[in-house]
């Protein structure tokens, strides 16, 4: 491992510098009961069957107490998880999702998710769910985003939106940036999940705070350039932890050697996807109005036979 600094368990399945101090757990957040209590013992026993092995570097960043926004690059569904790890090495703390308001919608997971307190982002009224995370951040909780929006299928880092650098800049809280990598070869889009005893290894790294002050479009250049960093420097740790790997791997980036599809390939494919996406919504849409249609038509023609039958008499 590059990283010269002896690691040792923490909590069965997570490995983190022994130098790492331990903190006593945060006065609220380690006494949540849904997310602390019930949630995140479920997620620590479907990981240990999973026998996933993860590595957190720079924890240290996450601070123990008061707010501050986590942006952390997006190559898998379990990034969700993954990304929440680091806080909760530093007492039990607790990360407040921003997430798509589908998942909102659902019954079961929409309850667990206002339960936990995410954040529901609607991307046709963002600035409500911007006012949510900086309400939380000025609460002294910590938020976590994906600046890239939706999973890179090329896992190399997406085009960032802007919402990272001016929900932090606003509320006036760090901005951490955060690499996960390993991630994607569990569960990510085009690919078949391994949800089995896998075994897969992740690494997490965590940096120092970044500048959300200024220019929007400089402030998201410094975050992009700092998760760069931390990207490429978690990969060459992962590759000499665990390497090498056999050429042409799905989950490698094509610039590694693997056969992601370039950042190139990868956008044409989502514009693909969000275009079939519209297409299905607007079909929905469509047979939705049809069938008021046909009700209405079916009510009017009630009422007329009845009008018919009522003269007759």
């Amino acid at each position: 491992m590059a990283d010269q600094r002896k690691f040792g368990k923490r909590g069965g399945m997570i490995y983190a510098p022994v130098d790492l101090a331990k903190v006593p757990d945060h006065p609220t957040e380690a006494k949540e009961p849904v997310y602390n209590g019930t949630i995140i013992r479920i997620v620590k026993a479907i990981l240990r069957a999973q026998g996933v092995r993860i590595t957190v570097f720079g924890a240290e960043n996450i601070p123990t107490t008061g707010g501050a926004m986590l942006a952390i690059n997006h190559t898998g569904y379990y990034d969700f998880i993954f990304g929440g790890i680091p806080a909760h090495l530093r007492g039990r703390r607790l990360v407040r999702f921003m997430a798509k308001k589908e998942i909102f919608d659902t019954p079961v997971a929409g309850s667990l998710m206002r339960a936990m307190k995410h954040v529901s982002v609607d991307r046709s009224s963002g600035a409500s769910s911007r006012e949510e995370a900086e309400a939380h951040l000025r609460d002294g909780q910590l938020v976590g985003i994906f600046p890239e929006a939706t999973i890179s299928r090329s896992f190399e880092l997406k085009e960032f939106k802007n919402g990272a650098v001016r929900i932090a800049a606003e509320a006036g809280t760090p901005l951490i940036p955060m690499a996960i990598w390993g991630s994607q070869r569990i569960w990510t889009k085009d690919h078949p999940k391994r949800l089995g005893r896998t075994n897969t290894p992740v690494f997490i790294r965590v940096g120092e705070p970044v500048d959300p002050g200024g220019d929007p479009e400089e402030a998201i250049q410094r975050l992009k350039d700092a998760m760069q960093v931390l990207l490429d420097r978690v990969r060459d740790d992962y590759q000499r932890a665990y390497g090498p790997f056999p050429a042409g791997e799905y989950w490698i980036p094509a610039a590694m050697g693997g056969t992601a599809p370039t950042l190139a390939d990868a956008a044409e494919i989502d514009s693909r996807a969000r275009a079939a996406k519209a297409a299905k919504r607007e079909k929905k849409a469509a047979a939705k109005l049809d069938r008021r249609a046909d009700a209405a038509l079916g009510n009017a023609r009630t009422f007329i036979d009845s009008m018919k039958e009522k003269f007759r008499r």
